[in-house]
């Protein structure tokens, strides 16, 4: 049995890809996850000889999407796009149908950005300061929206509320673009989201933004101060867009679309598009990436258990 197994693998690994390949994100369509997915997946086709084709399953915080790839068969045709979600949700759920450090192999980091908070136009804030004024005033008055329980939007407001000791509400949509558009239609009062998917929302003037998560401020939004500037320091979070595979998928294939995700940040076009998103190029080996994700695991554990993070 063991040697048919063997076999097997080893005969993936030597025809992959021989059929399209799917690349399955957890949210709705519009959102970062999703914008980097389809930044990526026309080079895969490029670079792998195969139809790369995103597939949006969105719900219950990636869930949905990470159970589908993690039980999907271990050929390298069926692929997962997400963010540190996945680590997240280990310890934001109880009884997961899978397990993220044994159930995914780690392939390589496409980008990363930070979060920024942002506010509807017309919320009386114009900067972070009196946004947190204004929570403190009415406590439980205002409320925020995220791209989904256990998202980093959702645990970068936690954070917020962890730093400034201020309640606000939290409403999760099932991905960040449905979380925007509530936010500008007033169904919600602020939210924290990626640069690619406010960026626009924030030039038009829908939306403005007040800090960003990183450690120092973005190239697309010099104006913009970042949390630690703007008064609140231990908000820091950077949001990576990583590629992982089911677990048993053979080394060789996993070490291919590796290379063929870093070739793809470092095609002038490609980089090109990703930096006006607000994405920095990053392009990992599985190595790099299965590090980070053990030690998101563990950080972000910690954040669930200090913030009192719950999957509502």
């Amino acid at each position: 049995m063991l040697l048919c197994a063997v076999f097997v693998a080893q005969a993936a690994a030597q025809t992959f890809p021989s059929r399209p390949i799917r690349l399955v994100v957890g949210f709705a369509p519009g959102g970062g996850v999703d914008i980097n997915a389809r930044m990526l997946a026309p080079k895969l086709s490029e670079y792998l000889g195969q139809q790369v084709v995103v597939e949006n399953k969105p719900g219950a915080g990636t869930n949905i999407a990470n159970e589908f790839v993690a039980r999907s068969p271990a050929d390298g045709t069926t692929l997962l796009m997400n963010t540190a979600a996945v680590a997240i949700n280990m310890s934001l759920y109880r009884n997961l149908p899978f397990d993220t450090l044994r159930d995914f192999a780690p392939v390589s980091v496409f980008s990363e950005s930070p979060n920024v908070v942002v506010v509807n136009a017309k919320l009386p804030a114009s900067n972070l300061k009196e946004l947190v004024e204004l929570a403190r005033k009415s406590p439980g008055r205002l409320n925020f929206s995220s791209a989904g329980v256990g998202t980093t939007q959702h645990l970068s407001a936690e954070l917020l509320k962890l730093r400034t000791n201020t309640q606000i509400v939290h409403i999760p949509y099932k991905g960040t673009a449905p979380s925007l558009t509530g936010l500008i239609a007033g169904e919600v009062d602020l939210t924290f989201a990626n640069i690619p998917a406010i960026q626009a929302h924030v030039k038009s003037g829908r939306l403005r933004a007040l800090a960003t998560t990183g450690t120092k401020r973005d190239p697309q939004l010099p104006d913009v101060p970042t949390m630690k500037e703007a008064g609140v320091e231990g908000v820091d979070v950077t949001v990576w867009y990583g590629v992982l595979a089911p677990a048993a998928t053979p080394r060789d294939v996993v070490q291919t679309i590796a290379a063929s995700v870093t070739r793809a940040t470092r095609d002038p076009d490609t980089r090109r598009r990703m930096l006006e998103q607000g994405a920095d190029p990053v392009g990992s080996t599985p190595e790099e990436f299965g590090k980070l994700l053990r030690e998101e695991v563990a950080r972000w554990a910690e954040v669930v258990k200090v913030s009192g993070a719950k999957a509502d």
